[in-house]
């Protein structure tokens, strides 16, 4: 990005820079989107964090989604990276692909969600780049945050006998996305539009990862099904995990809906689009756990084991192994 000045003399892309993207760039890092870089000085004695995500129209968001939502949604799913690792947000470069279908108002729609939630988040646009392309919209966003040395949350972590836990509630993404398509129609309105708002914005736990530093043993975010990204911790401490199946939090539309169809539970715990935290701690830290989760305002859950052995898993109410015909959501 470059060329800020606001000038309708300027060639399209730099106007469009101009127009809808300088507002965002607010740091003096920045240098008002004027050089095709950005200036960072690291916050004094801490480390950086790094992380990016892509998301593709029909693929992360639905086309028709309100722009507004999917300008939220493509920040927010980054910061569930940094909040994964403990750490805090400093800004982030972002590039777009626009399809010839994009136009001002969506644009406008865009960055107006973008500024919103930069201001709830405390980050800053530091440049990036947009360009045209012939296919769907994508959007790719790379988040840069910052934690005290040595005070990171890893995934390889858990430990044999730890506790498994996650944050809020689990399935709504997945429903949400199934309430977006025409399915669910057995719920009442306003609860498909409690589980739509779930997938179109996630919540970083933020506070929550910060408050678990030196209490978690291992962390991640859950993206792409509970069951999968479990697995990823287990795998990091080469261990086996349990998840019992009747602990795992649901919200009550979410639990509305598994009453009505009880194989909806499975499409909860591998559906995806969460954006909670899992993590892993020592069964004697329950009452640091919760004074975390308490000092982020966050609710937490136990909902298993870390174990010797390999794989995850996932127990039934009555005790016997639960079925799981896939794990979760795979980009390939």
């Amino acid at each position: 990005m470059a060329e800020p000045a606001d000038d309708d003399s300027l060639p399209g892309e730099f106007r469009l820079i101009a127009r809808h993207f300088r507002p965002l760039a607010a740091a003096p890092s920045a240098l008002a989107l004027a050089d095709d870089a950005a200036l960072l000085d690291p916050p004094a004695g801490r480390t950086l964090v790094l992380a990016a995500d892509a998301m593709v129209a029909g693929v992360h968001f639905l086309p028709d989604d309100p722009p507004e939502t999917i300008g939220r949604k493509l920040l927010r799913v980054n910061l569930s990276d940094l909040a994964a690792m403990g750490a805090e947000p400093v800004g982030y470069l972002m590039t777009i692909a626009l399809s010839p279908a994009t136009d001002e108002a969506w644009l406008e729609a865009f960055t107006r969600g973008l500024a919103e939630d930069q201001a709830r988040f405390g980050v800053v646009l530091f440049g990036g780049d947009t360009v045209a392309s012939p296919g769907p919209v994508t959007l790719s966003l790379t988040i840069i945050g910052a934690v005290s040395p040595g005070r990171a949350l890893r995934r390889d972590g858990a430990r044999a006998g730890d506790t498994l836990w996650v944050s809020g509630t689990i399935g709504d993404g997945a429903l949400g996305l199934d309430a977006l398509t025409g399915k669910l129609l057995h719920l009442a309105p306003p609860a498909r539009e409690t589980l739509a708002q779930r997938y179109r914005l996630p919540e970083p736990r933020l506070g929550l990862g910060a408050a678990l530093a030196g209490v978690a043993t291992a962390c991640m975010d859950v993206s792409d099904g509970l069951v999968q990204d479990v697995g990823h911790l287990a795998r990091g401490a080469g261990l086996a995990a349990v998840i019992e199946a009747a602990s795992v939090p649901l919200s009550e539309a979410a639990r509305e809906a598994v009453a009505a169809s009880p194989g909806l539970l499975e499409r909860c715990l591998t559906g995806g689009d969460d954006y909670e935290l899992a993590f892993a701690a020592p069964p004697g830290a329950e009452a640091a756990v919760r004074a975390a989760a308490a000092a982020a305002g966050v609710a937490v859950t136990r909902i298993g084991r870390f174990a010797p052995g390999s794989s995850v898993r996932v127990i039934a109410e009555d005790g016997t192994p639960m079925p799981i015909t896939r794990g979760g959501w795979s980009h390939l």
